[in-house]
C-alpha cells in the first residue's frame, strides 16, 4: 500500500480511507455505470438537436483552420451566424471536431455520447478521490448521488462542454486527494485537469480555486499547489482576454440573471431539480458533513462553498446566474452531502445513504417522459411531404435557420436548392407558394422582414402548423398568393 500523509498509532486499526486509498475497487464503477445507463435510457427516443447543439454539430464539422480562424477574429462561421462566433467554448469545438471526425462517429448522438462518456469518466475519477479521503463507502455514495442528480444527467446527455467539464472537475479532485495524501504525487494531474476545467467551461475556475483554498487548509506547505492552480489558470484567462480583445467578451451575457444575493438558494434548488424532500434532506446532510465529517470535509466544504461564495461576489458587479454554468461547483454539494451520511451515527448511515440516492433518483425521474427541446427535424421531415421542386423554403430568424440548415443536409439534401437563410429574405418573384419556417416568442412570431416583403409581393398565410418544444417552439408557415 502506499505511503499516506497519515500515520497509525501501534495496534490502531486502520480507517476506511487508510483502507482504500491505494486500492481500487469494482464497485466504484457503479456510479458511472449508473450515469451511461440513465444517460442512455434519455437518449433512446433519439430527441433532435435543440439550438445550442446544432451550433456544435455545426462548427465541429468545419475544417479545423477555420474554426481557429473564427476563435481568433470573433467572427461568426456562417451568414446567419454573424454574431455568434465560437468563442468561450472553443477549446471544446476542437474537442467535438477530434470526435466527429473518428470512423462512424459523426452523427448528432455520437456528439451527445461525449458528452455522457465524459461524464461517466468525471463521477469515476470523482469516486476514486473521495474513497481515497473517506472511505470506499463514501465515495460510490458520493458518485452514486452525483450519477442521480438532475443537473448532471440533464447536462450529461446534450452535445455541449458540460461533461468535459465534469471530467477536468474528477480529474482535478483526484490529483488534489493525491498530492494530499503523497506529495509532490498528484500535481501534474492537479496542473492539467485544472486547466481542463477552465478551458471547458471558464465557471469552472471558481472550483480550481477552491481546490487550491482545501489544499491550504489541509497541508502547511501548499506552495507547489498555489503554484500549480495558479499556472492551471492561466490557459482560461488567455481564452478570456482573448474574447475581450476580439469583441465577444460580452455575448450570451442577456441570457445571465440576477438573483438579488439568492444565487446559492437558487442554486440548491436547481441541483436538487425543485424537489424540496430531495433539497431538504441534501442541505441538511451538507451542513453535517461541513460541521462533523472527518477526512472529507476540508475539500468537499470548499468545494461546495467557495465558488458560490466567489459567485455572489461577481453579482455585486454584473448577473451571473445560470444554473447549468454553476454545476462543476454543485458537484461539491453532492459530494459534502455524501461527507455528512458518514458523519451519521453507524446505525443510520444505510438507511439516510438509500434515502437520499431515492430521492435524487425520483427527482430525475420526470426527465424521462420529457418533450423534445427543439423540433427542427420534424420541421425538415413535414416539408419533406408538403414541398413541391421550386417552392422557396425560407428560414425567417436565426434558430430557424441552424435546424433548417442542419436537418437538410443530415435528412432531406434533396430539398437544398429551395432553401432560403438569412440575412437574405423571402423571395418576392416566387411562384405561387412560399414556406416559412420560424421560431414563436410568447407564442408571437419573432418579427422579421419577411411579412412585409411576401405581403407587398400579394402572398398570405394560409395555413401554420406549430411543432412546440421544451426550449423553443418551431412553425412552418405556407404562403400562398
Amino acid at each position: 500500500m502506499p505511503v499516506t500523509s497519515t500515520r497509525l498509532r501501534p495496534g490502531a486499526p486502520p480507517s476506511p480511507a487508510q483502507e482504500t486509498s491505494g486500492r481500487w475497487h469494482p464497485l466504484e464503477l457503479l456510479p458511472p455505470l449508473l450515469v451511461l445507463l440513465l444517460g442512455t435510457l434519455l437518449l433512446r427516443p433519439g430527441h433532435g438537436l435543440w439550438f445550442d447543439e446544432l451550433f456544435t454539430a455545426e462548427v465541429a464539422r468545419l475544417p479545423l483552420g477555420e474554426i481557429l480562424s473564427a476563435v481568433v477574429t470573433g467572427a461568426g462561421t456562417t451568414s446567419y451566424l454573424a454574431g455568434v462566433p465560437p468563442s468561450y467554448n472553443a477549446p471544446y469545438y476542437l474537442v467535438a471536431h477530434g470526435w466527429t471526425a473518428l470512423p462512424g462517429l459523426g452523427g448528432d448522438t455520437s456528439l451527445r455520447a461525449l458528452s455522457l462518456l465524459a461524464t461517466a469518466g468525471g463521477l469515476a475519477l470523482t469516486t476514486r478521490a473521495v474513497a481515497r479521503l473517506a472511505g470506499r463507502a463514501t465515495g460510490v455514495l458520493a458518485g452514486t448521488v452525483l450519477a442521480g442528480s438532475p443537473l448532471v444527467l440533464e447536462q450529461a446527455v446534450e452535445a455541449r462542454s458540460y461533461g468535459l467539464a465534469v471530467l477536468a472537475t474528477g480529474g482535478a479532485a483526484l490529483g488534489l486527494v493525491r498530492w494530499l495524501q503523497e506529495p509532490p504525487r498528484g500535481l501534474v494531474l492537479f496542473g492539467l485537469a485544472g486547466a481542463g476545467m477552465g478551458l471547458a467551461h471558464w465557471y469552472a475556475v471558481t472550483v480550481l480555486a477552491a481546490f487550491v483554498v482545501a489544499g491550504l487548509l489541509r497541508r502547511r506547505s501548499a506552495l507547489p499547489l498555489l503554484l500549480t492552480g495558479g499556472a492551471a489558470a492561466l490557459p482560461v484567462v488567455a481564452l478570456v482576454g482573448l474574447n475581450l480583445l476580439n469583441g465577444t467578451g460580452g455575448r450570451n451575457a442577456e441570457h445571465l440573471r440576477d438573483t438579488g444575493g439568492q444565487l446559492a438558494g437558487l442554486a440548491l434548488r436547481d441541483w436538487s431539480g425543485g424537489q424540496t424532500p430531495l433539497l431538504c434532506l441534501t442541505l441538511g446532510l451538507a451542513v453535517l458533513g461541513g460541521l462533523r465529517a472527518t477526512g472529507l470535509r476540508a475539500v468537499a466544504a470548499c468545494w461546495a462553498l467557495v465558488p458560490l461564495l466567489l459567485l455572489l461576489a461577481a453579482e455585486l458587479v454584473r448577473p451571473v446566474y445560470l444554473p447549468r454554468y454553476l454545476m462543476t461547483g454543485l458537484l461539491g454539494v453532492g459530494v459534502l452531502a455524501a461527507a455528512g451520511v458518514r458523519a451519521l451515527p453507524r446505525a443510520a448511515r444505510a438507511p439516510v445513504a438509500a434515502l437520499l440516492v431515492a430521492f435524487s433518483l425520483g427527482a430525475s425521474l420526470t426527465m424521462f417522459d420529457r418533450a423534445p427541446r427543439e423540433r427542427a427535424d420534424d420541421v425538415v421531415r413535414l416539408l419533406a411531404e408538403v414541398h413541391r421542386p421550386g417552392q422557396p423554403i425560407v428560414a425567417a430568424d436565426q434558430r430557424s435557420a441552424i435546424g433548417l440548415d442542419h436537418y437538410v443536409r443530415t435528412l432531406e439534401p434533396g430539398l437544398r436548392p429551395d432553401v432560403v437563410l438569412p440575412p437574405d429574405d423571402a423571395p418576392g418573384d416566387a411562384g405561387d407558394v412560399v414556406w416559412l419556417v420560424r421560431r414563436l416568442i410568447d407564442w408571437e412570431p419573432e418579427p422579421t422582414d419577411d411579412d412585409a416583403v411576401l405581403a407587398a409581393a400579394g402572398f398570405r398565410q394560409v395555413d401554420q402548423v406549430t411543432l412546440p418544444g421544451s426550449k423553443t417552439v418551431l412553425v412552418l408557415q405556407r404562403w400562398e398568393r
